[in-house]
């Protein structure tokens, strides 16, 4: 089994990057959609977020209303510590679930966000950093998403910088192209990371030579 650490600031195109790898095979442990399942309504999780930010981040139907415990949070850095003191801990016991079920010969990309601010690097065989300009992340945050430029600066400033994620990849992914180029990129790097997955496995032990 080969682990990869899948990151990229907001609006660089890693969900799309980690939908191409799993087309070519990859199982895929999407950190973003486990936060939203520990969070859910009874769970342990969404209580305590309540508990730490009050009734007002819940919906009328009783979820976690994400925008606005967004806008809470990513305007205060300490506010936004406190959540992912209850999240993080959460997601990485069921992250681990989930590789610990993946084939003994498999590709298994973790998707998360968040890995260089939480310093997660260690826990990968190799990380794949999804690079992108903080003018292309703005226009797609802005263009794509309906973001308001403000809304979209702070939540790019609430992240690691672009020099701190390259610091600590193995692979960087250049995502200032359209679609169709970006498609070969991630093949090339598919293709590198089963040669690292079959290099990696133990070899058999040979048979002593025949005595002369």
């Amino acid at each position: 089994m080969l682990t990869v650490g899948l990151t990229g600031g907001i609006g660089a195109g890693k969900s799309e990057v980690s939908r191409l790898l799993v087309e070519c095979g990859a199982v895929l442990v999407d950190a973003d959609r486990i936060a939203r399942e520990v969070v859910e309504p009874g769970t342990p999780g969404l209580a305590a977020v309540v508990d730490a930010f009050g009734e007002d981040v819940l919906a009328a139907d009783g979820s976690l209303d994400r925008p606005r415990l967004g806008a809470i949070v990513f305007a205060d850095a300490d506010k936004l510590a406190v959540l992912n003191s209850i999240v993080h801990p959460l997601v990485g016991a069921r992250s681990r679930e989930l590789e610990e079920a993946a084939a003994e010969d498999a590709v298994v990309v973790h998707d998360v966000p968040l890995l260089t601010e939480n310093g997660l690097a260690p826990l990968y065989d190799l990380v794949i950093v999804v690079d992108a300009s903080p003018a292309t992340q703005l226009e797609r945050l802005v263009g794509r998403r309906g973001m308001s430029e403000e809304d979209a600066g702070a939540r790019m400033a609430a992240q690691a910088t672009r020099e701190q994620r390259r610091a600590i990849a193995d692979i960087v992914i250049d995502n200032d192209v359209p679609l169709d180029e970006l498609v070969p990129r991630v093949k090339d790097v598919w293709d590198e990371l089963v040669r690292r997955e079959r290099a990696s496995r133990p070899r058999p032990p040979q048979a002593p030579e025949p005595p002369e």
